[in-house]
């Protein structure tokens, strides 16, 4: 777990507390739920041990508030990123995500955890990239189909989202920091580097996502953001107008500095001065001012009665 939040670094936060919680129970769910509008978070990777399922993670995604689906991963071999005596990436450096199998873009089960790790580590598809902007890449990889027996390999998986998990392949995932070195060419040699963790998975439990909150978490905006922005016209017009992600049109409005000292706040009758701090104030004023021509008004006096 905390290497994993190593990777995420400075956008994770590690709770060091041991809660008791079960994520696929209605009382886990709703503690989920809780934790994600009290820490604005949309993402949570949860480690649960018990005797029927040691060592599991459990990548849970929420949407609006509410869980929207969860994965379960069984860790059966865990090697941690201090194992590897190597240079590490920097902080807030987004990876660069592989994912060596076609089953990744075709079986549902497989296509869940791509998403999740996708979601997890802010992953997104881009058309290309300079090198020097990746430092790190996370390659994860499946092994062979486990065989029926000592010689006959099983079936292909059949692509339901209900096969069978002695069918499924275990999963690796693998981390390495990029070495570029020179080479012949404008393209420089990359060498991959073994960073850490190292983790070898195998898939459990999971959730499928509600499909009326799964409309509501894909919905996008009528309009391509560059077509909104190419409808209002001359640039200069653009000045302290903006399209956001979702094609809305914002606007910013800028005000006059305000004057803090002729802002009219509560009266409270406690910070009201009295006579005597009046008639010191008033003192120290004429005291100041001798010597000096002054054009204010002078202080009127009370009356002896």
């Amino acid at each position: 777990m905390k290497d994993l939040m190593l990777l995420k670094r400075p956008h994770a936060i590690s709770f060091s507390k041991k809660n008791i919680i079960h994520p696929f129970e209605p009382d886990g769910i709703s503690s989920l739920e809780f934790w994600s509008n009290k820490n604005d978070a949309t993402f949570f990777v949860v480690g649960t041990s018990t005797k029927k399922r040691p060592n599991s993670l459990t990548l849970v995604r929420t949407f609006d508030g509410k869980v929207l689906d969860m994965c379960e991963l069984g860790v059966t071999k865990f090697v941690p990123m201090e194992a590897f005596k190597t240079k590490k990436s920097t902080p807030g450096y987004k990876p660069l995500m592989h994912f060596a199998s076609p089953l990744f873009d075709t079986h549902p089960r497989l296509m869940q955890l791509r998403s999740l790790l996708l979601c997890l580590f802010n992953g997104e598809a881009i058309d290309s990239i300079a090198l020097a902007g990746i430092e790190h890449v996370i390659s994860v990889q499946l092994g062979s189909l486990p065989t029926t027996s000592t010689s006959t390999p099983a079936a292909p998986l059949p692509g339901s989202i209900d096969d069978d998990l002695l069918l499924f392949p275990q999963i690796f995932i693998r981390t390495y920091t990029l070495a570029l070195k020179s080479s012949s060419t404008r393209v420089p040699y990359i060498d991959l580097v073994p960073m850490g963790p190292s983790l070898d998975l195998v898939l459990r439990r999971h959730l499928q996502a509600d499909p009326v909150l799964l409309a509501e978490s894909l919905k996008r905006p009528k309009l391509a953001k560059k077509d909104v922005e190419s409808g209002l016209g001359d640039k200069k017009k653009m000045r302290n107008k903006e399209v956001d992600e979702m094609g809305d049109l914002r606007g910013r409005v800028h005000i006059a500095k305000q004057d803090l000292n002729k802002l009219q706040t509560r009266k409270v009758k406690a910070l009201k001065k009295s006579w005597e701090e009046m008639d010191v104030d008033e003192e120290d004023v004429q005291m100041n001012g001798v010597g000096q021509e002054t054009d204010s008004v002078p202080r009127k006096r009370r009356r002896n009665e």
